[in-house]
């Protein structure tokens, strides 16, 4: 008689909730082969496979090039400060999937995540006979709906992941639309010109929607056709003017809001703020939640988006046991890299050692996709008078995508000119502790979203991320 072989853990095991969570998080990344699909058919199949989860839900759909998160995050901290509980899809995720879902501001918890994954992936398996295999963004896009609904929430408050026209998130109206701005980016699906992608990111405003932008120019031109084909309202924004701008964020003059506090850095978070208003003037118009002028105050002021231009402080990381200031930032693009390097040079002043004579040189840490526009983001960075002198380290994420290192430290070289001459370090916690240890003046870590959640990851502890062992 042999011996009985280990039992699999039941469900109230300790073991059973990791190999749960770990299943479906397996189960997520494997979608990624899949890549980027657009269309929707795979979208509305799979919720309506769900019971159609989406339809009882009314909210914000958020597009653009730029400020799309910032814009989220404004108006989820101002729906929350006036009681509402709204449910928001941030993405792409920093440390972990489970911050792609959030309601008032929490990541859905481990035990939901899994058992939600457990029975959402059965329906994609069905859906993939007909319509092919759903891909990661397209599951999780029915995973936030699908909780979304069960748990009640308010509203949602929805991000487009990739142009508009033929995203998953598209296969949902809530009856207000915004797009921030429009910029050339992902060029290969969207199109390489500013009508043709303003044109995808448009489509997202449809019959009855309340629409905002602070588009200009080309873009605004198309937005504005758009809007009066499909006979919805648009609303046009300007950047509210900025008062000041410390180390906690800005203070912008709002309409009806005066001398109004926004808890993000950066010059170019005084467009974001008045897409976000107006934003919740729509839902306000469209009856969907009341956000009086006190809880907007509170929340501009309490909104934090993590990774985009984010300063935290890593003590005891630095040369002889200092502490370092570190400002994470995503920005991907040239219009991003464009922001982020006028922000690091109205911000030097404010950070460690900028009010001396001659103020010790900042660190970058870069990694970018290959399929990004790198000359343009590494043009638009090294223009930045505050990195002027800076010492670079390329690094690079894992993925098929990513720019090898030491092809991001020639084209930094080549760009930059002036004798540059940048460390290349693949492994990205390698070069995050080798720019650690010779920093004496500020860090930055920007170019890629991977690697800004790579490196949160290991200078922020937040409870709320941590997931099962």
């Amino acid at each position: 008689m042999t011996a009985p072989g280990p039992l699999a853990p039941g469900p109230g095991s300790p073991a059973a909730l990791p190999r749960a969570y770990r299943d479906a998080v397996a189960a997520l990344e494997d979608r990624g082969r899949f890549g980027v699909r657009l269309g929707l058919a795979r979208t509305r199949a799979l919720l309506r496979g769900l019971g159609s989860p989406e339809a009882g839900i009314r909210g914000a759909l958020i597009g653009g090039t730029n400020g799309k998160g910032s814009v989220v995050a404004l108006v989820s901290a101002c729906l929350a400060a006036a009681g509402h509980r709204a449910g928001d899809t941030p993405k792409p995720h920093l440390v972990t999937y489970r911050e792609r879902l959030r309601i008032a501001g929490r990541p859905i918890g481990p035990e939901a995540f899994a058992a939600l994954v457990a029975e959402v992936v059965p329906v994609a398996d069905r859906v993939a006979r007909r319509h092919g295999p759903p891909t990661e963004f397209e599951l999780v896009t029915a995973l936030a709906f699908t909780w979304f609904a069960r748990e009640a929430v308010d509203l949602a408050v929805v991000e487009v992941g990739l142009g508009g026209r033929l995203d998953a998130t598209h296969a949902w109206d809530g009856g207000v639309a915004a797009i921030t701005n429009v910029d050339l980016d992902h060029t290969a699906w969207l199109g390489s010109t500013i009508p043709a992608i303003a044109r995808e990111k448009a489509a997202i405003v449809v019959r009855g929607d309340r629409a905002v932008t602070a588009a200009t120019g080309e873009a605004l031109a198309v937005i504005r056709r758009r809007g009066r084909r499909v006979g919805a309202g648009l609303v046009e924004v300007a950047p509210a003017p900025v008062l000041a701008m410390d180390r906690g964020g800005l203070v912008v003059d709002l309409p009806g809001l005066p001398a109004a506090r926004v808890g993000l850095l950066g010059r170019h978070q005084a467009a974001n703020v008045a897409v976000a208003d107006a934003v919740l003037d729509a839902l306000g118009a469209a009856g969907i939640a009341a956000v009086p002028p006190d809880a907007r105050r509170a929340g501009y002021a309490a909104a934090r988006w993590p990774g985009r231009l984010e300063l935290v402080a890593v003590p005891g990381a630095g040369p002889r046991g200092a502490a370092v200031e570190v400002l994470l930032d995503g920005a991907h693009n040239p219009a991003g890299a464009t922001a982020l390097a006028a922000a690091l040079d109205e911000l030097r002043p404010l950070l460690r050692g900028g009010g001396e004579r001659q103020p010790p040189p900042m660190t970058l840490v870069l990694a970018i996709m290959g399929d990004k526009d790198v000359d343009g983001v590494v043009r638009a960075l090294a223009a930045s008078r505050a990195l002027a002198g800076a010492r670079v380290v390329a690094t690079q994420v894992e993925g098929p995508r990513a720019l090898p290192a030491a092809a991001l430290a020639a084209r930094w070289a080549a760009i930059a000119g002036g004798g540059a001459s940048p460390t290349a370090i693949a492994d990205p916690g390698a070069a995050l502790a080798t720019a650690l240890a010779a920093a004496e003046g500020p860090m930055v870590v920007a170019g890629s979203l991977y690697l800004v959640g790579a490196v949160r990851a290991i200078v922020v502890d937040d409870p709320d991320l941590r997931d099962p062992a």
